[in-house]
């Protein structure tokens, strides 16, 4: 009996010092792991955390024109652990279902959008939770990735054609949101989904004071090159910006090239990082 307890209390000992190994390890490669943004066209964004955790955000891939051929695939994106979809326009919604089942990951949105998305049977209740602007989750614990839904300037109608009268349909898609995420090491990513620019802008970034913000500017639906860069180098200030959100369509005339220009080179000013859609950006 006396040797059988010893040998509980030795076991008990190294699972102890075990776990504390391993979260010492986590918590050194979270400290030490760097953020990968892979941005795929339009507003579909695959963020890998320094955990090692992959969001994927308004995943628009299988028909969307700027997509690489080699991401034109669901199963390309590898593992994803959580989907988020900032509004129910087509071009920010479409695959994100199908992602959700594939992986069997909720998919977090606008409260309304979801409501809808659940209530239609696009997905089951547990795969599409409701979120609204101000909320913040921690879906991978609390020692995890931090996200808040913010403002956005923008609409958010959802499309669906009816299964059983094969007619298309325009149902309530909630009000659009923008997402701020905090990695496991503090770096932070504003991404604004689609957006006009909005006073409460300055005091966003004054609250969050993001890293790095992923901005749309097209035009026509969203902020052109001037508005979205007054926006980062006056009202938001991140370190970088990464245009998104153009070249689609023909409305989207916005350019890279006329956002770097009208952002200016003064002190202090974002660097915007320019990229083709399938660039890894590494932080």
């Amino acid at each position: 009996m006396e040797t059988h307890t010893v040998r509980a209390s030795l076991l008990r000992g190294f699972l102890g010092v075990l776990s504390l190994l391993v979260l010492c390890s986590t918590a050194a490669f979270a400290q030490n792991g760097k953020t990968e943004v892979l941005w795929l066209g339009q507003a579909a964004t695959r963020i890998t955390t320094p955990t090692g955790k992959v969001i994927m955000i308004d995943p628009w891939l299988t028909s969307n024109p700027k997509t690489p051929a080699n991401f034109r695939t669901l199963e390309a994106l590898g593992k994803v652990d959580l989907i988020l979809v900032t509004h129910a326009h087509f071009d920010h919604f479409a695959d994100a279902p199908a992602l959700a089942r594939m992986h069997k990951v909720p998919m977090y949105g606008p409260a309304g959008m979801n409501q809808t998305v659940s209530t239609l049977g696009i997905l089951p209740a547990e795969l599409a939770p409701r979120f609204g602007k101000g909320g913040t989750i921690m879906p991978f614990g609390p020692n995890g990735v931090k996200i808040t839904a913010v403002r956005a300037e923008h609409s958010s109608e959802l499309a669906w054609k009816n299964p059983a009268t094969n007619k298309d349909e325009v149902h309530v898609g909630g009000e659009p949101v923008g997402f701020i995420l905090e990695m496991e090491n503090g770096f932070k990513i504003w991404h604004m989904g689609d957006t006009g620019v909005f006073g409460d802008m300055r005091l966003i970034g004054d609250m969050y004071r993001p890293d790095l913000v992923l901005i749309p500017i097209g035009g026509h639906f969203v902020m052109h090159p001037a508005d979205a860069a007054m926006a980062v180098r006056d009202m938001i200030k991140p370190k970088f910006a990464l245009p998104i959100h153009y070249g689609t369509t023909p409305q989207l005339r916005g350019t890279p090239a006329e956002f770097e220009a009208a952002l200016g080179k003064a002190p202090g000013t974002p660097r915007m990082l320019a990229g083709e859609p399938g660039q890894k950006f590494d932080f």
